[in-house]
């Protein structure tokens, strides 16, 4: 009866609903594009494109290891860590252990498949759920990337940093090693009988089971496939950067979660095709692409893609409801009821609805809270995050210097991620910003974008930290190590020279953490009675530094004195210590934070070491509208550190 009935409709109302329904992800990038070439001249360049490109190639190779899982109805938490990890490996077996360059990356590669193996053993023998199994193994594979690492990057091998190069002068391999995983993923699905497998899984592992397909045997090769994906989208990573970051790819497993699910795969399995899920790596690119070029605040962007995800998953449920999903188990042959074709074409409408919805969110939020208006110079800052008071000082002073110069500031938030900085600094390359100021969230990784900022004649300049292996205009800066020796001092002679403390380390890996850190040993060599008794990260921030602090005292009560590598753990510290703090043990921070100062007002804090963060953004934009109109500039400008006491 269903095929009668699929036979007397010649096309119709079904091939428009196959129309709105199957290429949704498609007609919206298309708008996008579209709407994005309207609303800035900048976009639509072979520059930019080629920019998107580059930027949605990890994402993407990501996403395509994803489409597997998600595809068999499971789902893959893991894949950003396992990335940071086969990329850590990569550096360390090439660089600490010697080994050739081709067998480091096949090793990465073996580790990412062993990753997903563990993952899916877990899931198919130990019946864990796929999003507790591949939770524990982002844990797992992140804490290893940190312990191979230590928590410092890892330069990589020159010819290994090639593969984030281009070819001609201007094709990006990273683009051309997306295109070929995509080609890999396409064909596994639709030729091979692991793909064939994927899908009954997925539609009904029962009936999958019963009619004869090894199931426990194919989750094991999904999960591993996905963990080569990983590996493969880690060492592109790494090649873009030039080192492997062990703090690389946090997040990205939702990014490529959410390219699957854009691109049409259905969170429910049965699913997913390798075009579509392209489709959604680019869409995320676009969007936070075209929104950095048209200056949206940072924080409005986190708004506007958060929206477009929710939309996917919506149209994704409204899709199955309507029993129109491609290539879903009767979705084609439901019946010839109109209330079937009517379901069908409203979820069709609302595909177009949730374009329309999007591109209103997008205008609705080009409200350029960094910019400075229409003055004809314009600059670009990217921040390391504005996610700490000691930046969203820095960006203060920077956005009153832009303002009282008369010159366009355009501030974008890297959220500690070296990747989605270097993707801000080619946006900034791509609007021909008049001179780029950076805040590296890492010093390594920064310079190829920065070289590539200098190669197109834009001047770029440092700020709080410097950039290695890259040319820039100047760098301006306090000192993080002479400010680590003064700390020590501070604490040193807080205590009479003598004592057993504790030190809170920021993130794993950030140049400043390191800078404190080594400044703070080196200066605390001439106390040799004064003992470091723990020891431990808390990441800059002040919840985990009381949590932290909290923990170390258990095994350590009697300590005499703190040091916080920034203000924020040291106010964490302080609340853990409760009345101790400023009576029997002293805390000393680091940035002169406002909330900082107060604390050293009223004598919980027993000093900081102040970096003056507004007279820093100040300087640096001044020095940038300097380069930006040709003058000279000092190479190195620097902002007076002290530390401030009660006194």
């Amino acid at each position: 009866m269903a095929t009668d009935t699929l036979t007397k409709d010649p096309g119709g109302s079904a091939v428009l609903r196959r129309v709105l329904l199957d290429n949704g992800a498609l007609s919206a990038l298309v708008l996008l594009v579209a709407a994005m070439s309207l609303l800035s001249g900048d976009f639509l360049t072979t520059g930019n494109l080629l920019n998107v490109g580059v930027q949605a190639a990890v994402t993407a190779i990501l996403a395509f290891g994803v489409t597997f899982v998600i595809v068999s109805a499971g789902i893959d938490l893991s894949v950003g860590s396992v990335a940071a990890l086969s990329a850590t490996v990569l550096a360390w077996s090439a660089t600490s252990q010697g080994l050739p360059v081709w067998i480091a990356a096949l090793l990465a590669v073996v580790t990412g498949v062993a990753c997903g193996l563990v993952s899916g053993a877990l899931v198919a023998f130990g019946k864990l759920p796929p999003f507790i199994a591949t939770l524990a193994m982002l844990s797992i594979g992140r804490g290893l990337a940190l312990v191979i690492s230590q928590g410092s990057p890892i330069a990589i091998p020159d010819s290994m940093s090639g593969l984030g190069d281009t070819i001609g002068g201007w094709l990006p391999i990273p683009v051309l090693v997306m295109i070929g995983m995509g080609l890999i993923t396409a064909g596994v699905l639709g030729r091979t009988y692991a793909g064939r497998a994927m899908y009954a899984i997925g539609g009904n592992e029962e009936a999958a089971r019963l009619s004869g397909i090894r199931v426990t045997r194919q989750k094991l090769v999904i999960y591993a496939l996905s963990g080569g994906f990983a590996a493969i989208a880690g060492i592109v990573l790494a090649s873009r950067l030039s080192s492997a970051q062990p703090q690389a790819a946090v997040g990205y497993e939702l990014d490529a979660i959410a390219a699957v699910v854009i691109g049409g795969a259905s969170l429910s399995g049965g699913v997913g095709k390798a075009s579509g899920t392209l489709i959604g790596a680019l869409i995320l690119a676009v969007l936070r692409n075209g929104l950095n070029l048209l200056e949206v605040s940072p924080f409005w962007q986190q708004v506007v893609i958060g929206v477009v995800i929710a939309l996917a998953v919506l149209l994704d449920t409204l899709r199955r409801r309507a029993g129109a999903s491609p290539g879903a188990p009767g979705a084609a042959a439901g019946g010839s009821s109109g209330g079937g074709r009517k379901k069908g074409v409203n979820a069709g409408k609302f595909a177009l609805a949730a374009v329309v919805v999007a591109a209103i969110a997008i205008g609705a939020s080009v409200w350029r809270s960094g910019s400075s208006g229409g003055a004809s110079t314009k600059v670009g800052l990217s921040v390391s995050t504005l996610n700490n008071p000691f930046f969203v000082q820095l960006k203060a002073g920077a956005q009153e210097e832009a303002k009282r110069a008369g010159v366009s500031l355009t501030v974008t938030d890297a959220q500690n991620d070296a990747s989605q900085q270097a993707n801000q600094i080619q946006n900034f390359t791509s609007q021909n910003m008049k001179s780029i100021i950076i805040n590296p969230v890492d010093s390594d990784a920064a310079g190829p974008s920065v070289r590539a900022a200098d190669k197109a004649g834009i001047p770029v300049l440092a700020a709080d930290r410097g950039v290695n292996k890259a040319k820039i205009a100047t760098l301006v800066a306090s000192d993080n190590i002479t400010g680590g020796k003064l700390a020590a001092k501070t604490l040193a002679e807080r205590l009479g020279k003598k004592g057993t403390i504790l030190v809170l380390q920021g993130t794993p890996g950030t140049s400043a953490s390191r800078e404190r850190g080594k400044g703070f040993a080196e200066g605390l060599k001439a106390y040799p009675d004064i003992k470091v008794v723990g020891k431990q990260t808390a990441d800059f921030d002040r919840a985990k530094g009381l949590d932290v602090t909290t923990n170390l005292l258990q095994g350590h009560p009697g300590i005499d004195g703190i040091f916080a590598e920034n203000d924020e753990m040291a106010l964490g510290a302080v609340k853990a210590l409760g009345s101790k703090a400023g009576k029997s043990v002293d805390v000393v921070g680091f940035d002169g934070t406002p909330d900082g100062l107060k604390a050293v007002e009223n004598g919980s804090l027993a000093a900081t070491v102040a970096q003056q963060p507004k007279e820093l953004g100040r300087m640096v934009v001044r020095n940038a509208v300097k380069a930006a109109k040709g003058q000279k500039i000092d190479g190195t400008v620097k902002v007076p550190v002290k530390v401030v006491t009660a006194k």
